[in-house]
C-alpha cells in the first residue's frame, strides 16, 4: 500500500501550503519593489531631506522600457528629483501641513490643480494617428440622433454667465466618444478656442447650454491653450484638466473655506 506522506509525516497537501506561502510572501516582495519604480525618492515633509528608497529588497532596479511609436526608451527609477518650483508657501513647519497658493493655483499646478510632466506630444492610435482630434477632421463620427448635439450651445460658468460657445468636439478615435468641448471664449481681451472636459460639462439640451460648474465665465480666458489647432498633447491635457480641477476649490474664495 503506497504511503500518502512523501517523508514522515509530510504529506503533499502541507508541501502545497507551504509552498504558497513562500510564493505569496515573494509576491509581496516583489509587488513592494515595483511600486517604487515612480516617485522616488521620497521627501521629507517639513526639511525637504531626501529619504532612503529602503534597500535591495525594497527598491526595484532600473528596468529600460521601450515607448510606442518610435518615441524612445524610458529607464526607471532614474533616481531623478522633481526639481520644479511650486508657486505655493507651506502654511505651518509641521509634517501635513497644506500649502499656501503665492499665484494662480489653477494655472500653477496647486493642490486639486496639480498636473504631471507628461510627455508632450500627442497620444496615439495603435495605427499611430492622434488619438483625440476635433470632429471636423475626425469626419467619420458624428453625435447620435437622440442626444443632444452641444455644437452650438452656450457655455455657462459657475456663475450663470455666458462664457462662450461650443465650437466643435474632440473625439477620442479609440474609445469613440468625446473627450473635449471646444469654446469660442468671448470673455477676456483676445478671442480664443479652449478645450473643455467632457466630464466637467453638463449639457442642457431643454436650455441650448452647457454648463461648468468648475469655473467661472471670466475664468475661461486663462484656460490653458493647445500649441496646434487641431490635437492635443499629453502634457497639454494634464494642463487643460488641471486648470479645471483646480477651479472645484480656487475657482471662488468662499470654496477654500471650511464648511463648519
Amino acid at each position: 500500500m503506497d504511503s500518502p506522506y512523501i517523508f514522515g509525516d509530510f504529506d503533499a497537501a502541507e508541501f502545497c501550503l507551504f509552498a504558497f506561502y513562500a510564493f505569496f510572501i515573494g509576491l509581496i516582495f516583489y509587488l513592494r519593489r515595483e511600486d517604487r519604480r515612480e516617485g522616488y525618492p521620497l521627501e521629507d515633509d517639513v526639511s525637504g531631506r531626501l529619504e532612503p528608497l529602503g534597500g535591495l529588497f525594497f527598491t526595484a532596479r532600473p528596468k529600460t522600457f521601450l515607448l510606442p511609436h518610435g518615441h524612445g526608451t524610458r529607464t526607471l527609477p532614474d533616481f531623478k528629483r522633481d526639481t520644479r518650483e511650486i508657486a505655493a508657501r507651506r502654511s505651518a513647519p509641521m509634517d501635513g501641513a497644506p500649502n499656501e497658493p503665492t499665484g494662480n493655483p489653477m494655472i500653477d499646478g496647486v493642490g486639486p490643480g496639480a498636473y504631471a510632466e507628461r510627455p508632450n506630444y500627442p497620444d496615439l492610435t495603435i495605427e499611430g494617428t492622434p488619438r483625440i482630434v476635433p470632429m471636423r477632421i475626425a469626419g467619420t463620427f458624428a453625435v447620435a440622433r437622440q442626444d443632444a448635439d452641444p455644437r452650438g450651445m452656450a457655455v455657462l460658468g459657475l456663475d450663470g454667465v455666458k462664457a462662450g460657445t461650443v465650437s466643435d468636439l474632440w473625439i477620442d478615435q479609440s474609445e469613440s466618444l468625446i473627450r473635449y468641448l471646444e469654446v469660442a471664449v468671448s470673455t477676456g481681451r483676445l478671442p480664443r478656442k479652449v478645450l473643455l472636459p467632457m466630464t466637467m460639462a453638463i449639457v442642457d439640451g431643454a436650455a441650448r447650454a452647457v454648463k461648468v460648474r468648475a469655473v467661472t465665465a471670466a475664468q475661461f480666458a486663462d484656460v490653458p491653450v493647445t500649441a496646434s489647432p487641431d490635437q492635443v498633447t499629453l502634457l497639454e491635457e494634464e494642463k487643460v484638466i488641471g486648470y479645471y480641477g483646480g477651479g472645484h476649490l480656487y475657482a471662488t474664495r468662499d470654496r477654500q473655506e471650511p464648511w463648519l
